[in-house]
């Protein structure tokens, strides 16, 4: 088939099993903070707040530094290039997964 694109083809930045799951997560919600980010991943802070940057240097992922009342939050959410990311990668395995 012409459409089918190999393995190595795959998004790289969110092929890596951490970002995957941090996209996966993101996708289903308008946004996350990092607590919530953290204990859904099982990353220590340093790992998540690696990938996250990752994913951000990217453009998929938007990071907003707020407050709510005198605590800190930090705030992720997948911008629109990274929701279509994440789609196309859904697409690219489901058809490798296809085949074999």
């Amino acid at each position: 088939m012409k459409d089918e694109q190999p393995l190595y083809d795959v998004d790289r930045v969110i092929h890596e099993p951490a970002r995957l799951l941090l996209a996966t997560i993101l996708y289903t919600a308008d946004q996350a903070d990092f607590l919530f980010l953290l204990n859904e991943t099982g990353l220590t802070k340093g790992n998540l707040s690696a990938h996250l940057s990752k994913l951000e240097a990217a453009g998929y992922v938007e990071i907003e530094k707020t407050y709510r009342g005198k605590v800190p939050q930090t705030l992720c959410r997948l911008t629109e290039a990274g929701r279509k990311a994440f789609e196309t990668y859904r697409k690219q395995m489901n058809q490798i997964l296809k085949r074999i």
